[in-house]
């Protein structure tokens, strides 16, 4: 892959790179390459735990490539809108837990590859927006439906309508993210987070994700009945029987993915 690349580390953490420096604009190739490598991300046992940010210290990801999209067709367009709505679907759905470590730029397609994730932890230079609105459009990628869950419907609308950059200090304040930091401690912070995340059951790791991801698009009895399937899965697993006996016997749980 060109446009985006991992590593893996031994505390079973895939850091995943956005690899168009200095900006990092999303394009059709990064796109396709970012869907294929979280398909093989969910596939690969080592994995536990995902962290997403940008290559270099100016951008996240700047938002979607102008270059590409100012000589599309409506229906390339279109086409375009599906294949990164694929990518965004892919990190939001996989099965593991994913943090974005947002340095620098978040801004339109960034920001909502962003939303994707289940965290997301920004350095203090960062500045996120949507600006779709003052070239004429709106988000394509997930903006206008995942924000709202997110911030709730009037924060969602100041950012979507306005189309202006917050700060760090802003973004905190209205839930956007969970924590700002330095720079230079970024990835740190993310990485302990995905290393905590990382030692937890897997199985019920999957479960819980499921349920709360799953559970917001429907009303609150069907959500009801998915926590409870969720959990009866979660209770069927071995990690669940060495986690009851590891708090009786008051040491650490030894999980092992099953």
């Amino acid at each position: 892959m060109e446009t985006v690349e991992y590593i893996l580390d031994d505390n079973h953490v895939a850091t995943v790179y956005l690899n168009r420096p200095p900006y990092n604009p999303l394009n059709t190739q990064l796109y396709q390459e970012m869907a294929s490598l979280f398909e093989e991300l969910e596939k690969n046992p080592l994995v536990r735990a995902i962290i997403i940010t940008g290559k270099g210290d100016r951008a996240f990801a700047a938002g979607a490539d102008i270059n590409e999209m100012m000589n599309l067709n409506g229906a390339e367009m279109l086409e375009m809108s599906r294949v990164s709505r694929a990518a965004y679907d892919k990190v939001e759905a996989i099965k593991k837990p994913v943090i974005a470590a947002v340095n620098g730029l978040a801004l339109g397609g960034g920001c909502e590859l962003a939303l994707a994730c289940d965290f997301r932890i920004c350095s203090s230079n960062t500045k996120f927006g949507l600006p779709e609105i003052n070239l004429g459009i709106i988000p394509g990628g997930g903006g206008t439906q995942r924000l709202p869950r997110l911030v709730g419907q009037s924060k969602a609308k100041e950012l979507l309508f306005f189309g202006e950059m917050i700060d760090s200090e802003r973004a905190v304040e209205v839930g956007l993210v969970n924590k700002s930091v330095e720079l230079e401690d970024l990835l740190s912070e993310a990485t302990r987070w995905a290393e905590k995340l990382a030692e937890k059951p897997s199985i019920a790791m999957q479960m819980l994700k499921k349920s709360i991801n799953q559970g917001a698009s429907v009303d609150l009895q069907s959500g009801l009945d998915l926590e409870a399937a969720c959990f009866g899965n979660a209770f069927a697993s071995e990690d669940r029987k060495e986690g009851m006996q590891s708090f009786v016997d008051k040491r650490k749980p030894q999980f092992t993915g099953r």
